[in-house]
C-alpha cells in the first residue's frame, strides 16, 4: 500500500511519525497481510503549477518503483491556498488525472483510492496567500476530486466529515491532525482497503 499526500500523510507535528502517522496506524490496522509505506511530503500540491507540486518530488517517483498493489491518494488541501487555487484551480482535475494515468501503467495495475481532503481552519498568520482555506477545499477541491474518481470508477474515502476540528482530533494549527485524528484517518482508509 503507497500512501500519497502532504503533511497530513507525513505525519507532522506528531511526536512519533514511525509509530503515530496515519499510514503507520493504517499498517497496525491492517496487519501482516500488508506492507504500508509512508509517501507523504510536507506542504506538496496535487497541482503541477502550485507551489510545490508534489509529482516532481522523489517520493512520487520512489511511490511508482515501489509498485503498489494499492495507492492512496490524500492531496487537495495545500492546492487551496490563494497563491495555488486562484491561478491554476482549472488544472487540478488534468493534474489527478495525469497521475492516474501515471499509477494505471505500472506493471502492478494498482487499486486507486482518491481521499477527500479532511476539513481545516487554518490561519496562517500573515500570510493571506499561503493560507489552506476550507471553504475552498469544500466547495472546489472535492467536487473535483469527485468528478476525477466517477469518470475513472475510482472509490473515494471521504475524509471531510472523519476529523474533528478540535483540540483532541487537531494540532493547535487547526490543519494538522493529532494523533487520535491519523487514527481515525486511519480507520477510514483500513474499513475502504478490506472491503476489497
Amino acid at each position: 500500500v503507497a500512501c500519497i499526500g502532504n503533511s497530513i500523510t507525513d505525519g507532522h507535528g506528531i511526536r512519533v511519525v514511525d509509530a503515530d502517522s496515519y499510514p503507520a496506524q493504517l499498517q497496525k490496522i491492517l496487519g501482516n497481510g500488508y506492507y504500508v509505506r509512508n509517501y507523504g511530503v510536507s506542504g506538496r500540491t496535487m497541482l503541477n503549477n502550485g507551489n510545490r507540486p508534489y509529482m516532481k518530488e522523489k517520493a512520487w517517483q520512489e511511490a511508482q518503483e515501489f509498485n503498489p498493489d494499492v495507492v492512496v491518494i490524500k492531496l487537495g488541501t495545500n492546492d487551496s491556498k490563494p497563491l495555488n487555487w486562484d491561478a491554476h484551480s482549472k488544472e487540478f482535475a488534468a493534474d489527478m488525472q495525469q497521475m492516474i494515468d501515471a499509477l494505471n501503467a505500472l506493471p502492478s495495475k494498482p487499486k486507486i483510492y482518491l481521499c477527500t481532503p479532511i476539513a481545516g481552519n487554518h490561519q496562517a498568520g500573515n500570510q493571506p496567500d499561503n493560507q489552506c482555506r476550507d471553504n475552498i477545499i469544500r466547495e472546489e477541491v472535492i467536487p473535483q476530486i469527485l468528478k476525477v474518481a466517477k469518470k475513472n470508477k475510482l472509490e473515494v474515502i471521504d475524509l471531510y466529515p472523519v476529523v474533528n476540528l478540535d483540540n483532541k482530533d487537531m494540532q493547535r494549527d487547526m490543519l494538522h491532525p493529532t494523533e487520535a485524528g491519523a487514527k481515525k484517518i486511519a480507520k477510514a482508509v483500513a474499513e475502504a482497503i478490506s472491503k476489497k
